[in-house]
């Protein structure tokens, strides 16, 4: 018998799968807290884990003695101990394409709320006293303006398929892709990021986070006065003190903020003061439909590991445990 830990709320097609996995010899436990407190009295039983979006630390990792591999509920893993995996063989796998098209929409809606101002004009809807905001022609239009797209991969690519439904000129930077083969279509790669920071009307963020922000106050510098700013990839990866002081002082015009430095994030936080800014509470893959993907390929990828059929693609460290 394989026993599986599922830590975080799992939609029911998820549930569903696990329940009748139990016919070819799988059990499991269902916490639905979203913390490492939660789940972390478990780990000792669990041959495998289903994680959510909490942390999984060093000291979680070698208590998991019988586990074998953790599937993450996403994309992403920042929030793991990756290297502690790495120590203890444990496979670490995600869910693969499920959430780009979710994500790209979310980027473009951001795009368009924060184009059009639409927290302003939702306020000036709700305070008569602002109604006359309506005549200061701060909307614009985002048809035939510029987008730079910083990570092209598929939410990237995604969105520059909606972004031409507006004419956009889309350009990217992604050196990785550039080096190891750029995808066909009509969006170029730039590989200078500085000499096109001033080019993009909109610019939207799709990188992982790395040891500094991609966007900071050196880069929002060089930009374009006005420029609108969206991020749907990872907090830290815009620099958000920078992202506000530039807001403060007009070179920035808008954002888009799905993640933060800190989630939820803090009273006082720097980005809460202004409404030129489209925020929402890292959503832009929990669609309805998204969601369901997610959870069903996150049990089958543990279903199909130890059944000897895992995509090889989809396991992040398999150089690593394989060594």
């Amino acid at each position: 018998m394989r026993h599986i830990l599922v830590a975080g709320k799992l939609h029911p097609a998820g549930l569903a799968l696990l329940e009748n996995a139990k016919t070819r010899g799988f059990t499991h436990a269902y916490i639905e807290e979203i913390s490492e407190a939660s789940y972390a009295p478990l780990i000792d039983k669990a041959d495998a884990l289903v994680i959510r979006t909490q942390p999984m630390s060093a000291e979680t990792v070698a208590r998991g003695t019988k586990l074998k591999v953790v599937s993450r509920h996403g994309v992403g893993y920042d929030a793991v101990d990756l290297a502690a995996l790495n120590e203890h063989k444990i496979a670490l796998m995600i869910v693969g394409d499920v959430n780009s098209i979710s994500v790209a929409e979310h980027a473009m809606m951001q795009m368009l709320a924060a184009a059009k101002r639409a927290v302003r004009a939702d306020n000036a809807v709700r305070d008569s006293a602002k109604w006359g905001w309506r005549n200061l022609l701060e909307q614009q239009e985002i048809s035939s303006k510029r987008l730079l797209i910083l990570g092209y991969g598929r939410i990237g690519r995604n969105l520059a398929r909606m972004a031409a439904g507006f004419q956009m000129e889309v350009r990217a930077y992604d050196p990785y892709l550039a080096r190891h083969g750029w995808p066909e279509g009509p969006v170029r790669p730039v590989s200078d990021l500085n000499a096109e920071l001033g080019w993009a009307d909109f610019i939207s963020v799709h990188v992982p986070r790395g040891d500094r922000p991609v966007i900071g106050a050196a880069e929002i510098a060089v930009m374009k006065p006005g420029v609108i700013i969206v991020n749907t990839a990872r907090g830290g990866v815009v620099d958000e003190a920078a992202l506000a002081a530039g807001l403060r002082s007009s070179q920035i015009g808008g954002v888009g903020f799905d993640v933060f430095e800190v989630e939820p994030p803090t009273i006082g936080s720097p980005l809460l003061a202004f409404d030129q800014a489209v925020l929402s509470p890292h959503i832009a893959g929990l669609t309805l439909e998204a969601a369901e993907r997610m959870a069903v390929m996150s049990v089958q990828n543990v279903i199909d590991y130890f059944a000897g059929k895992g995509d090889p693609d989809l396991i992040v460290n398999r150089t690593a445990i394989d060594a």
